[in-house]
């Protein structure tokens, strides 16, 4: 269930998110420059920390790619394949469990290297690029979209010490480990001489779902669901305004960063 792509300022309800969701993932391709000629479009997909699988089945469907999807959890593995199965895409779509930082995949496998908000969960971000470029096939596009605290200032060493307790409460709420910038990001592919490295901040274009959801979260529907599903999940919800906190502070940017695997 990863974010939609929303006109800067708009009001949604949840129930624009579904269009918005599909947005996000059209504007990922278009920002990427994926080709949609029939001769040029993706044929092999990996979709790295899938969840349930909503981005590979999309992704299958339009480029009529097989799409394999790797997540830690069983559970979502499980359900993603489930669903693939159900909507008629076993034959393209198939999901397993394993670890985006040692993939079980060879060298130069996919044409499509996709992570969509799954890099904030990676303790080792170098580790993660470096398997992210080791699976992308010769002239495949690596495409991550994820959560990061803004770039730091030349003269900065470090995050100013409220922006750390603010990100630390995050984190500890949603069990992430530390995160880093979207400069940090580009570093890390510059170092592996990936071309056509390129980056946005989509922070408005998201900004519209943190009080959506909050607003979903506080119907009767919501309330009941949500103590249904645990301390875990009242833990997380009640976390969300410290999102829209980093978002309005311009600590927290959900960035979009791309490249190409050299030929």
């Amino acid at each position: 269930m990863h974010h939609g792509f929303y006109d800067p300022g708009s009001t949604v309800s949840v129930s624009d998110h579904r269009a918005a969701q599909i947005r996000m993932i059209e504007e990922a391709l278009r920002f990427s420059g994926i080709s949609e000629d029939p001769k040029k479009r993706p044929e092999s997909v990996v979709d790295v920390g899938c969840g349930i699988g909503g981005s590979s089945r999309y992704l299958a469907r339009k480029f009529e790619a097989k799409c394999q999807g790797i997540t830690l959890s069983p559970v979502q593995a499980q359900r993603a394949n489930s669903l693939a199965a159900a909507q008629g895409l076993a034959d393209k779509v198939s999901f397993q469990v394993a670890d985006a930082l040692d993939q079980p995949f060879p060298d130069g496998q996919f044409d499509l290297v996709w992570s969509m908000e799954s890099g904030e969960h990676m303790p080792d971000k170098a580790k993660f690029v470096n398997e992210l470029a080791r699976v992308a096939a010769p002239g495949g596009t690596i495409i991550i979209v994820t959560w990061c605290h803004r770039d730091l200032a030349p003269s900065e060493e470090s995050l100013q010490p409220w922006e750390k307790e603010l990100l630390n409460k995050i984190c500890k709420a949603y069990y992430l480990p530390a995160w880093c910038s979207t400069a940090d990001y580009v570093k890390l592919l510059q170092s592996l001489s990936l071309q056509d490295i390129k980056a946005a901040d989509w922070s408005q274009n998201v900004a519209p779902f943190w009080p959506a959801v909050i607003r979903s979260a506080l119907t009767w529907k919501g309330l009941t669901s949500m103590l249904r599903s645990g301390l875990k999940t009242i833990k997380g919800a009640l976390a969300m305004p410290l999102m829209i906190e980093g978002y309005k502070k311009d600590l927290i940017k959900f960035a979009i960063i791309t490249c190409r695997k050299l030929e």
